[in-house]
């Protein structure tokens, strides 16, 4: 559970006086959705996977938190006060404090709903999932459409896969009488009904926002994405552009305009909406994965090795990135098999948490096959690789003609270092690099990527969108020396 994505406690303090513990402002208070696309890769002796979506990557809406309130020293029953020295701690970044002091709050005043859920938000950052789940189905047992529990829980059930409960959870907040229009869980209830499958219903609650707040970007951004799984190209560009209107700053919209635009077979436009996104905001991940996948489909594999590295730093338990550096680190073992012996690390990395990754354990064997120093690991990984389901008769011949190889190479004494290469084959190799998208290659560079070009003319509002094919996932047809296929990802929502 990332708790960076969930609701903060210091956006409470937008319109909060020292005695408005519960009536703080909850609309500003929505999550705006950050959608990234799974990619695909074919590899030679590892499955051919389909693509898998990682979508609800949400962020808390960009808030500006108003002066913390002046607070004398908390007297022994000063409810108040011990709420404002506690929102201080938390501010001041001493959560145990603030938690403590919040916790004091609860003991005196058990129905202080915004103590307890910003035990909530406390216990997430802890990484104390279940603590927070339970502080807040507490407030919801009081208030089930309390806003910024319904967000945070519901959250927390879509990081989980429990979409049914999260389902359940925002029917029920808006079935109360006074919510049934509240927009924060509105949007929420739709982009989960797309998350489902559930398409129509999620495209009848994103028009049911829009009808009441015509200008919602996040309700357009639900539908534009109902669109793209459609694959209706033109219409989830119009719809993407429109909220692009009102949200201009917002990092997911160029990010889902650079998947519409991959759909579209405008990979160069597609790169600057990427490039958009990161240089919106940084720290915005989805958008250097795709960067990364990118880089990866034009074998410019220090590219995809710097993005997706940065994406890590962002996001490190995601498993996808992990993957795919992997990928990025393996297809420079020609140049550096020291790149090799670190992928077959990564893949082992990717192992330690699904086990029997079918594409990690093939490609470690293959990674670490280019190193003499990873030779043993090699062998063990590959005779793995052959017993899997996944291994069709000819990766099964590759495998073994391989492992042969490498077992007769241990048996003899390692050959003598190679003489120092000359300037002049320095230069032909780093030359050789770049015109292969190796490391040290520049190919995305040399895409247009003026990120400030008008997007092309989309239909007028209410024309129907003829539906366009997905584009083939680029052909992976150079590989390497093992006979592995240079991965080629294929980007998805």
């Amino acid at each position: 559970m990332k708790t960076n994505h969930s609701i903060d406690i210091s956006s409470q303090l937008k319109g909060m006086g020292t005695t408005g513990m519960n009536g703080f402002r909850t609309k500003r208070m929505f999550l705006a959705g950050a959608f990234a696309f799974a990619f695909t890769t074919a590899c030679a002796t590892g499955p051919r996977p389909t693509p898998v979506a990682m979508n609800a990557v949400e962020r808390p809406a960009a808030t500006v938190p108003a002066a913390a309130p002046k607070a004398a020293p908390a007297a022994k029953g000063d409810v108040d006060g011990q709420f404002a020295q506690a929102l201080k701690a938390y501010e001041a970044g001493d959560l145990d404090a603030a938690r403590k002091g919040f916790e004091a709050v609860v003991s005196q005043e058990p129905k202080a709903l915004n103590a307890r859920f910003n035990l909530g938000v406390i216990a997430e950052k802890q990484g104390r999932p279940a603590d927070a789940r339970a502080a807040y189905e507490q407030v919801l047992a009081i208030d089930p459409a309390h806003t910024p529990s319904v967000m945070n829980l519901g959250l927390m059930h879509r990081h989980a896969g429990q979409l049914d409960e999260a389902l359940s959870l925002y029917t029920k907040a808006l079935g109360t009488p006074g919510h049934e229009h509240d927009e924060p869980v509105l949007n929420a209830l739709a982009a989960t009904y797309r998350l489902a499958g559930k398409l129509d219903e999620a495209e009848a609650t994103g028009r049911r926002v829009l009808a009441r707040s015509k200008d919602n970007p996040e309700a357009y951004k639900t539908l534009a994405l109902v669109a793209y799984d459609r694959g209706q190209y033109r219409l989830a560009e119009l719809l993407v552009i429109n909220a692009r209107k009102v949200a201009q700053d917002d990092p997911a919209i160029s990010n889902t305009l650079g998947m519409i635009y991959l759909k579209m077979d405008d990979r160069p436009r597609a790169l600057a909406q990427f490039q958009k996104a990161v240089s919106l905001d940084d720290s915005f991940a989805p958008g250097h994965l795709n960067l990364g996948a990118l880089a990866l489909s034009y074998r410019d594999y220090a590219g995809a090795e710097k993005a997706f590295t940065k994406a890590l730093s962002l996001e490190p338990d995601g498993l996808e990135g992990q993957l795919y550096l992997a990928y990025a680190l393996d297809g420079q073992k020609g140049l550096d098999p020291k790149k090799g012996v670190a992928a077959g690390e990564v893949f082992e990395k990717v192992l330690a948490r699904s086990a029997d990754k079918p594409e990690a354990v093939c490609g470690a064997g293959w990674a670490y096959a280019s190193d003499r120093a990873g030779f043993e690991k090699a062998i063990a990984f590959l005779d793995r690789c052959k017993e899997l389901p996944v291994s069709t008769d000819q990766d099964k011949q590759l495998i073994t003609a391989k492992v042969n190889g490498l077992q007769n190479m241990l048996k003899n004494p390692p050959p003598a270092p190679a003489p120092a290469a000359t300037a002049e084959a320095e230069g032909e190799a780093k030359k050789d690099a770049a015109a292969t998208g190796g490391a040290g290659s520049s190919v995305m560079n040399q895409l247009p990527q003026d990120t400030s070009a008008p997007e092309q003319e989309a239909p007028a509002e209410g024309a129907e969108a003829a539906p366009a094919e997905a584009p083939a996932a680029p052909a992976a047809d150079q590989t390497s020396g093992n006979g592995q296929a240079a991965p080629a990802p294929a980007p998805a929502p």
